[in-house]
């Protein structure tokens, strides 16, 4: 069973740094956090096989293994002046040109268009286009781009200036993206709903640790020319960063949902303290569980709602995600994960009403491993944000062995993009969580508690009959629970639990709640994981009426 291993409150404000392609009108590049402080150096020459040498993942490891005995150079805003200065609404005027996509004039299924660098994207990226093994790069060349308003003359910009990433489209739509890679090592797809939402990167190294976080790049990449009539796209790419290089492979599929199978080698230049294999990050700011920003018209604002875990023993755990006073830093230990994912379970437009980025449309992420991955955690950060255009979530899976300078380590695992993650328990899994203040309606409170409402749906619940006795299977780490329930709630054709958790005087660390509901000694459940931080002591008001004595 997994564990719930340790967990952290950490007060004070974190520095975090996102660097991703966002396509809504509404939202904006945020970049904040420092990575490394590094006198930049000239231009290395591209990765590229010898004369006569065909390209193939064996050699881009190879090349990245090479890569980590050698000093690690930054090319991190190696840009013109013109390109630097520009803001968000400038950068948006630089436009890759549709006639200009890779594969356009071809039998081919997949369109590849590049982006220009500018703005937070100021790390030049060598693009190369792979036919039957032979690796060609591909030039920057302003006849590439239209400026539109942005007062960039493309003429005076350096021949070998570089690009900041790209986007593909499929053959479904030529004008909405299935994937973008963009910034460091992010990168973002869309399932069927073609809504771009949470994002995934290559790798995280020193997440959440008292010091700045370092952020991988890509440097390079290499686009697959896909085989005619072909619905999967392959693209490789090599990442390089202070602690780390490492040689990727992503075979990508559209559809319901998006599938991406990864492969990675990892080649550490040094000892690393907290590795993240598979990281996401997503946005959560207010939901029906944690309305501590609840200053906005909209009820719910978050890219995704909770973190699914399939653990190595098989249990189904929902952890719903919150917006912390404080960054809250958690890690649920495991041996050998099934799967693990960001996922945006609630689904009606009702709950947002946003009618501009369509929260309910955001696709879930779920994380397939391939092989054993041994023992670990999966590792959950949740940093306070003020407004919907920070992502403040973060999870990953970290290996429980050190991390040590020379080792070779390699990761396969699946990635789906998409409204459903490809398996889910056949027991009752969580459809909400509510959260507001305890204590018996019509009596005055003596005491401050916290009500918690956990609904379940699916499964054998709708099955059950009136005799069934279902009972909630609470645990909590501190404080004590009291007025529990389990009811029939006949509106979702499923249960609700129900307690109040008193917590200890003069105590606001951090609660570990847990929740199934069983019936006859059985689950019929998944298990519900939650952590609250109680108010301070003087901020725990009662909130009782005046007629109430």
């Amino acid at each position: 069973m997994l564990s719930h291993c340790f967990s952290e409150s950490v007060k004070g404000s974190h520095r975090y740094h996102k660097s991703i392609y966002l396509q809504m009108a509404c939202r904006a590049v945020l970049a904040v956090g420092v990575l490394f402080s590094m006198t930049a150096c000239a231009v290395t020459a591209p990765a590229q096989p010898e004369e006569g040498e065909a390209f193939s993942y064996a050699w881009l490891k190879g090349y990245a293994r090479q890569l980590a005995t050698m000093p690690y150079q930054n090319h991190q805003g190696e840009l013109p002046a013109s390109l630097k200065s520009l803001d968000w609404d400038d950068y948006q005027q630089l436009h890759f040109k549709k006639d200009a996509a890779l594969w356009r004039d071809q039998q081919s299924e997949f369109r590849t268009e590049l982006f220009h660098l500018g703005l937070g994207f100021d790390t030049p990226i060598h693009m190369n286009e792979l036919i039957n093994g032979q690796s060609t790069p591909i030039p920057y060349s302003p006849t590439l781009f239209d400026y539109g308003q942005s007062k960039v003359d493309g003429n005076t910009l350096p021949k070998d200036l570089g690009f900041a990433g790209f986007r593909m489209q499929f053959a479904t739509d030529w004008q909405r993206d299935i994937v973008a890679f963009l910034g460091a090592s992010y990168f973002r797809a869309v399932g069927s709903e073609m809504q771009y939402g949470l994002s995934a990167r290559g790798l995280a190294v020193d997440t959440a640790l008292p010091r700045p976080e370092e952020f991988p790049t890509f440097t390079d990449f290499w686009l697959e020319k896909p085989q005619p009539g072909s619905d999967v796209v392959t693209v490789y790419a090599l990442m390089n960063s202070p602690s780390v290089s490492g040689a990727y492979r992503f075979d990508m599929q559209p559809g319901e949902p998006l599938k991406m199978k990864v492969d990675a080698a990892i080649y550490p230049r040094k000892d690393i303290e907290r590795l993240g294999v598979a990281p996401m990050t997503s946005m959560y700011m207010i939901g029906e569980n944690d309305r501590r920003t609840d200053y906005d018209w909209r009820a719910e604002i978050h890219d995704s709602d909770g973190l699914a875990m399939h653990t190595g023993s098989g249990e189904w755990i929902w952890r719903p995600l919150g917006n912390p006073k404080n960054l809250q830093f958690n890690a649920y230990s495991d041996d050998n994960p099934k799967g693990f994912g960001l996922l945006q379970r609630d689904r009606h437009f009702g709950h947002y009403q946003d009618d501009g980025v369509f929260y309910e449309k955001r696709p879930s992420l779920w994380i397939e491993p391939l092989g054993n991955w041994g023992k670990g955690s999966i590792q959950l950060v949740e940093i306070p944000t003020l407004d919907e255009t920070f992502d403040n979530i973060v999870a990953f899976w970290n290996p429980a062995a050190p991390i040590e300078a020379g080792q070779e380590l390699l990761y396969s695992y699946n990635m789906y993009w998409g409204s459903q993650p490809p398996v889910q328990s056949n027991r009752a899994r969580v459809v909400d969580t509510f959260t507001g203040i305890g204590g018996v309606i019509g009596k005055k409170r003596h005491y401050y508690s916290k009500r918690f409402v956990v609904d379940f749906a699916g499964g054998s619940l709708a099955m059950l009959g009136k005799e069934a006795k279902v009972k909630a299977v609470i645990t909590s780490s501190e404080g004590r629970v009291e007025i529990e329930s389990a009811r029939p709630l006949h509106s979702i054709n499923g249960y609700r639990a129900m307690f109040d958790l008193v917590p200890p005087t003069g105590e606001s660390k951090p609660i570990n709640l847990r929740v199934y509901l069983q019936a006859n000694g059985q689950p019929l459940t998944e298990t519900w994981l939650y952590q609250w931080t109680p108010p301070d002591p003087q901020d725990r008001a009662l909130h009782n009426a005046g007629h109430l004595k």
